[in-house]
């Protein structure tokens, strides 16, 4: 089973560009990938993708603006405010989903929290690689990146820094576009977060403590689940329990 590829247009004329897995008239579900990776290396390349898809999931994967195979505009006015919620919106409206499942890994899973909030209704959310730190103070995680795209070539080989450093380079990422785009985060109110009543999947590695506790996260949402996985933040996605928990979760 290949993937297919397809562009769309952003609300702001920037190209993006998805992956789609699965029969075309099954349930659809969306994955957003994370900082630095596409949808190719987050949910493609170790195999999650093809678990979700075998149990009837039509699995759609966007590459966010500055990454993948999506348009890296380096213009800081390409990035407003919680602009990759919006794109995914305009993913939701170009393929005319009403009943969808939603969810991401680290900012894909931010991103995913912030359509919810701001009125995404999929059946089911599955946040990984991200706890209630992540989504309450994105400056922290802003700022280390922000460093890191600001140092590039100056870090201690294998410092966390260094990794990613490495990890953007295995990917192609453009440092001119990701830059601006970290000035798009926007920080969620517990408030906000503890109204998110939908049936939650809460999935982090044992080692990932990157955007702070997934525990803390599940227990701050009245119906989430919260499954731990091996690895930290980078190596979990390696790791085939990734793909199996989510299509556990989502059934079949």
């Amino acid at each position: 089973m290949n993937a297919t590829r397809h562009d769309f247009t952003a609300r702001d004329g920037v190209r993006l560009n998805y992956a789609e897995l699965g029969e075309a008239g099954a349930r659809p579900v969306i994955l957003i990938h994370g900082l630095f990776s596409d949808a190719e290396t987050n949910w493609l390349k170790f195999g999650h993708a093809a678990k979700i898809a075998a149990r009837g999931y039509r699995v759609i994967m966007p590459d966010l603006r500055a990454h993948g195979l999506s348009d890296k505009p380096r213009d800081p006015a390409a990035y407003p405010a919680d602009v990759l919620a919006d794109d995914g919106f305009a993913l939701i409206a170009h393929l005319g989903l009403s009943d969808y499942d939603l969810g991401g890994y680290s900012l894909g899973a931010r991103t995913a929290v912030r359509m919810v909030i701001k009125g995404a209704a999929p059946r089911r959310l599955v946040v990984s690689g991200m706890g209630l730190r992540g989504l309450l103070n994105t400056g922290g995680r802003a700022h280390h990146f922000r460093k890191i795209l600001t140092g590039l070539g100056t870090f201690e080989r294998g410092s966390p820094e260094w990794m990613a450093e490495a990890f953007l380079k295995t990917t192609g990422g453009d440092p001119q576009a990701l830059l601006p785009l970290l000035g798009s985060f926007v920080d969620s109110t517990a408030a906000e977060v503890g109204a998110i009543a939908l049936p939650t999947l809460v999935l982090a590695g044992a080692e990932d403590q990157d955007n702070g506790h997934a525990q803390e996260l599940a227990e701050a949402l009245p119906n989430a689940t919260f499954v731990e996985m091996p690895g930290n933040h980078m190596s979990a996605v390696t790791k085939p329990d990734l793909g199996r928990a989510i299509a556990d979760f989502l059934g079949g």
